[in-house]
């Protein structure tokens, strides 16, 4: 055999010896095969504790009271008593029309009364008569009252929409009331909201809404002051829903207790609702609780055994369920797995053209940190 031939020969030799080297080493590196590995078994101890479940939703924070209030008469106007940021009482007078109509009409409805009293009432004819003068009389005196515009409730004047001078129409109702369960921006000449007593209005999911009820502890946490949270109880469910884009949801009401001062209506906020709750009880976490058909049942771990126990559960919480059977203090729980994977993108790489190795330096990629060029 010739030099050259030898040299081949060897060359060829040492290229299988290093790529049969290259191979071992992936293998060994990255796996035999693209499955995930699973970790060695967590597990956590059965112990005392506090467990609460909560129905969380956001909403907005409105005044428990605000009303418009509008003239029931018709005339211009002759006097605005109040400004936006005045604290009012009810029955205060707000602003006055020109009585001087409104007056005349009195005085005529009077006379007409005088007269058909003065005619009597021993016909149908005549009593007839009588009884629509009267009507007419207080009718007028309704409309002489409507002149002057009075607070329908106690709060501070949040709008005022008219002035001296201005002409205004007759309105069917003096005032149009905002409850708590309508969301209804009120509008009339001036609008008075108690800025006191302050409630949310959140909505809530259908499968929720029947684990709510009155008086139930809740915690709100207004999106311009996270810093402070306030304390709240549940005050009404809305027995009728709310329906947009086809999901279903109820309202709630929620009275605020000491509620921040700069608190305002109309600014958004969360609310985590304590729908049930136990005090020092055993509990897990929630991950090692499984139920299918009612029954729950956890594994536990037992000289290095897992052992599936059927248990009996209370109270349901995001992160810990309460144990009322089935297990003791102490008892290790096992925790659902998690597998890591150490070939994550190895797919990626190939089908970039590269082999592992040969990247740019990110183990990411699946190649050896720095080997890349």
């Amino acid at each position: 055999m010739t030099r050259r031939r030898r040299s081949l020969v060897i060359n060829g030799l040492l290229v299988v010896v290093l790529l049969g080297a290259g191979v071992a080493g992936y293998l060994v590196f990255f796996g035999s095969s693209g499955n995930a590995q699973p970790t060695a078994a967590r597990t956590a101890a059965a112990a005392t504790r506090d467990v609460s479940e909560v129905v969380t939703a956001s909403g907005t924070v409105q005044s428990s009271f605000s009303a418009a209030a509008s003239f029931g008469a018709s005339g211009t106007v002759t006097e605005v008593n109040v400004k936006v940021g005045d604290v009012v009482t009810k029955g205060q007078q707000l602003a006055k029309l020109d009585p001087t109509q409104a007056q005349l009409q009195v005085d005529i409805a009077q006379g007409n009364l005088n007269a058909a009293l003065d005619k009597g009432t021993g016909t149908t004819a005549l009593l007839t008569a009588y009884r629509q003068a009267q009507l007419a009389l207080q009718q007028a005196k309704d409309t002489l009252a409507s002149t002057v515009l009075t607070a329908p409730g106690d709060g501070t004047i949040t709008s005022v929409t008219g002035s001296v001078g201005q002409k205004v129409g007759s309105s069917n109702n003096t005032s149009s009331n905002t409850s708590t369960t309508t969301t209804t921006t009120t509008s009339g000449f001036v609008v008075v909201t108690d800025l006191k007593n302050l409630v949310l209005h959140a909505n809530v999911s259908e499968s929720d809404v029947s684990k709510l009820k009155a008086d139930q502890a809740a915690t709100v946490t207004v999106n311009a002051m996270q810093s402070q949270p306030v304390q709240a109880k549940v005050a009404q469910v809305d027995l009728t829903p709310t329906t947009v884009n086809n999901v279903v949801q109820y309202g709630v009401t929620l009275t605020l207790t000491e509620p921040p001062a700069g608190l305002r209506p109309g600014q958004s906020a969360s609310v985590e609702i304590t729908v049930a709750g136990a005090t020092g009880v055993l509990a897990v976490p929630a991950a090692a609780v499984q139920t299918v058909n009612g029954a729950s049942s956890v594994a536990v771990l037992e000289n290095g055994v897992e052992t599936r126990k059927t248990v009996e559960v209370g109270v349901r919480g995001d992160q810990y369920v309460e144990i009322k059977s089935g297990l003791t203090a102490g008892e290790e729980v096992v925790l659902p797995q998690v597998t890591t994977s150490t070939n994550q993108n190895r797919t990626g790489q190939q089908q970039g053209g590269q082999f592992p190795g040969t990247g740019g330096g990110n183990r990411n990629g699946g190649g050896f940190t720095g080997t890349g060029r």
